[in-house]
């Protein structure tokens, strides 16, 4: 696969200015495996999955977007 500067755009992410593949942007919510558990609520982050909070966590501190492809405590909705 080819890479090109063109191909890669800058936004705010959390506060941070971030880059992402444009044609990858938005798109990490079809991949993580989060949104399609019973135990994801992150509207409410006292009743949330404890991992997705940590990894929320991380991406808030990081300024990183990280789909989850595996998850012990999954439960499908």
């Amino acid at each position: 696969m080819e890479c090109n500067e063109n191909q890669y755009v800058k936004y705010d992410h959390h506060g941070w200015q971030v880059y992402v593949d444009s044609e990858l942007k938005g798109y990490h919510r079809e991949h993580c495996l989060c949104y399609k558990c019973s135990k994801f609520k992150p509207e409410d982050r006292e009743g949330n999955c404890k991992i997705a909070n940590m990894l929320y966590s991380l991406c808030v501190l990081a300024g990183i977007t990280t789909p989850v492809w595996e998850c012990p405590e999954f439960n499908v909705r």
